[in-house]
């Protein structure tokens, strides 16, 4: 266990570590040559030139302004300066929302750490319960915290009343910042530009016909049902072979024109390399001639498999972006049943084309629920069989575990200051590392799953790592961590001690998270704005692959918020601060630190790094709401677990009304707000277009929805004619002849009914 000693010098790594980033990253900020890593979304947006166009030679690398340097910290302020709508217009409503979420953290526990440390910290201080316990293991932190306070004492009534204002204030704040949020949606929705999404949906599982190809079949039910609003639609074509194709030859094209930079760089010796994987071994060739040809060989493959998916019927998968007229008509068929069977011409609302993940458009719909089965099957087992190692992570991570599995370096462990580094610094980023791959296996299993949007992917994946956080991280660190620390006092006393040993030992946990916050929360997000692999990446491909300005424009890296790696770690922080707000409050000022830093850090890097690759609107928001909200309950049922163990049973049923207005809470925010996050209101719908026609009365739709949703591959190919079918527009007012029509005639000839 981490004694205070141990948790100052886990801060002090932690905080040198912090500044160490901080300053590299202030320094490597000025040079010219890092201009496009530190500043790249000013240059997709063709707003920042590059410092090395001109001046001196020297000056084209190294900032030799040295006012600059004494400046070196202005960063900060300027993060914080850009208003919310500017911030809104230039990075995307997404990106202001989401660092309004540590915006929320600190609303809610700014306060709440106030409060604590001015009641319930003196009250823990003068428990002295623990000097009592001979048979506990703790430390000075300990005397801070819940288990300071003797079994039956009127103090824990104390506990309780914080409780309730603390839930009260959360929910308060929950509520607010939900209205704010939905708000901001509403006005982004009704101000934003015109885009290919609000009139198009995605229409699923097209029923085969016999008569009928799939994009006949569906302008035939489309121009049927609705006559009026239909404009024209796209089928989606199985081109996942032909895009690893493509993928493929970018690769080989870039092997290239590494060596080709080579040999220009030294034309003395032609460069060699080896056929076989990543040029390790195989027979050795000429490189340019080898990847010349090979290139060649996969032109001819792509013109084929291009060929085949563009002609074949087979390639078009029962599935369609079919457009309208209108937002309101869109709004209408993607917000309607389209059927009386509603397992066919399933409709919903298309995701912008950035945000299409066109590798599962091809996934047969009736497999969705099979495959949907079959990974909840797996996260079950993956959630729970990775509490081995999580509790074996714990067990090591500490002096006793470490002597045990490696007693030769007993000896060094025992100084002072190695023994602090091991129980202050090692536990959090063993665990850290331990779960660096799991969101990598989330997102195969979530795209295994069939969804077909990258937000939807990045929601899904999101709810995975929060409940595995949830179960694995924290609740798993708790019992192991308990489990093993106290394992000589389980055995030796009887069972019906045991419940009060856990209760005791939960609060003791905190110095572990406490680590854990300094390491991911404090070290973590000053290396997240030093960015040190995009930097070495960008150098890399400047050197060897750059050729252009467009190839320079493409060897940057400006990344993206990945929700679903940021989001459910954001919640462990709130779910750490709510169970301790109450039980051990000296956790709430690292949680503060972590907020705060990361909103200044974060803010910075959505206005001059991260370029978004999709805009949702801020739809992940109700996740956030409910997950805050899931840890508001957790606290409230282990504060209640807790003080049975601390002989108030009494106390139950007052705590008990806080888990049920808090259900009651997140139903009436569900009902008040949640809609405006998955339905779009015919009336802001009928406002645009309204607006639209009267500012623009010749716009033609059509032209402009043309080629929104060809799969990319065609784009980049100029192959978007192929696979768009044609359509006049003065032809929407009446059906399209098609064999259906002359099949129907027949039948009717014949007095049998048409279906």
């Amino acid at each position: 266990m981490a004694s205070e000693g141990d948790i100052v010098v886990s801060a002090m790594i932690n905080l040198l570590s912090a500044i160490a980033f901080l300053v590299a990253f202030a320094v490597l900020r000025l040079q010219p040559f890092n201009d496009r890593v530190y500043f790249p979304k000013w240059y997709l947006k063709g707003v920042r030139a590059s410092p090395r166009s001109s001046g001196p030679f020297l000056r084209k690398f190294v900032n030799l302004d040295f006012r600059t340097y004494l400046r070196f910290l202005n960063w900060m302020p300027h993060a914080l300066k850009m208003p919310q709508p500017e911030l809104i217009d230039h990075a995307g409503l997404d990106s202001a929302v989401y660092i309004r979420i540590y915006l929320l953290g600190l609303k809610i526990f700014v306060p709440i750490t106030l409060l604590a440390f001015a009641v319930l910290v003196p009250v823990n201080w003068t428990g002295e319960a623990l000097k009592h316990s001979e048979d506990l293991t703790f430390s000075d932190i300990d005397k801070l915290s819940i288990s300071n306070i003797p079994s039956g004492s009127q103090k824990l009534w104390t506990h309780i009343a914080m409780a309730y204002v603390f839930s009260f204030w959360t929910l308060y704040v929950l509520y607010k910042e939900y209205e704010i949020v939905t708000a901001l949606r509403l006005h982004f929705l009704a101000s934003e530009h015109r885009r290919p999404d609000q009139f198009t949906v995605l229409v699923r599982n097209v029923p085969p016909d016999p008569d009928e190809p799939v994009s006949e079949h569906v302008e035939h039910f489309f121009r049927v049902n609705h006559p009026d609003h239909y404009l024209t639609h796209q089928v989606v074509y199985n081109a996942n072979n032909l895009a690893k194709l493509v993928a493929k030859k970018k690769g080989m094209e870039n092997w290239l024109t590494y060596y080709q930079t080579k040999y220009e760089r030294d034309p003395t010796k032609r460069p060699k390399t080896k056929t076989g994987f990543w040029g390790l071994w195989g027979k050795t060739v000429d490189a340019i001639d080898y990847y010349a040809s090979e290139i060649d060989k996969l032109i001819e493959e792509e013109d084929a498999e291009r060929e085949k998916v563009t002609n074949d019927p087979k390639a078009i998968v029962p599935a369609a972006f079919v457009s309208f007229k209108s937002r309101w008509a869109a709004a209408v068929c993607a917000q309607t049943q389209q059927s009386r069977n509603p397992t066919i011409w399933l409709t919903e609302w298309a995701p912008e084309p950035r945000d299409v993940y066109w590798n599962n458009l091809s996934i047969p719909y009736v497999s969705l629920n099979v495959r949907r089965l079959l990974m909840l099957v797996a996260l079950f087992f993956l959630t729970f069989f990775f509490m081995i190692p999580i509790a074996l992570v714990q067990s090591m991570a500490s002096i006793e575990g470490i002597e045990k599995v490696l007693p030769f370096l007993k000896p060094l462990i025992e100084l002072d200051f190695i023994k602090s580094v091991v129980q202050g610094f090692l536990p959090g980023i063993a665990l850290k590392i331990f779960l660096a791959i799991l969101p990598t296996i989330l997102m195969i299993m979530s795209k295994i799953e069939g969804f077909t949007s990258i937000s939807s992917l990045e929601r899904i994946s999101a709810a995975k790592y929060h409940l595995f956080i949830l179960v694995n991280v924290f609740l798993g660190s708790i019992i192991a961590g308990a489990a093993f620390e106290q394992l000589k006092t389980f055995l030796d006393q009887s069972p019906t001690e045991i419940p009060k040993t856990v209760g005791v030992a939960i609060p003791i946990r905190a110095t572990f998270f406490i680590t854990y916050i300094m390491v991911d929360g404090w070290a973590g997000i000053a290396a997240e704005v030093l960015r040190l692999v995009p930097l070495i990446m960008f150098h890399v491909k400047n050197t060897f692959l750059v050729k252009t300005d467009r190839d320079r424009e493409q060897a940057m890296d400006p990344g993206s918020i990945s929700f679903s790696i940021c989001e459910p770690r954001i919640q462990l922080y709130f779910l750490l601060g709510l169970v301790y707000s109450v039980v051990t409050p000296i956790l709430l000022p690292f949680i503060i630190v972590f907020f705060a830093f990361a909103y200044m850090v974060f803010r910075h890097q959505i206005i001059n790094v991260y370029d978004q690759k999709y805009e949702s609107g801020a739809a992940f928001w109700p996740d956030v709401h409910r997950r805050i909200t899931i840890g508001l309950i957790i606290s409230q049922l282990l504060l209640m677990g807790l003080m049975s163990t601390k002989d108030a049973a009494q106390s139950t049923p007052v705590i008990l009304v806080l888990p049920v207005l808090t259900i009651w809470f997140h139903k009436v925010c569900k009902g008040r707000f949640e809609s405006a996050f998955v339905k779009f209101p015919l009336q802001e719908a009928m406002v645009k277009d309204t607006l639209e026609r009267a500012t623009e009365p010749n716009l033609n739709l059509k032209a402009y929805l043309h080629d929104a949703y060809v799969h990319p591959v065609f784009k980049e190919a100029g192959a978007e004619g192929s696979a768009t079918p044609a359509m006049d527009e003065e032809e929407s007012n009446y059906l399209v002849a098609t064999k259906r029509s002359s099949r129907a005639c027949s039948n009717a000839e014949t007095g049998s009914d048409v279906v």
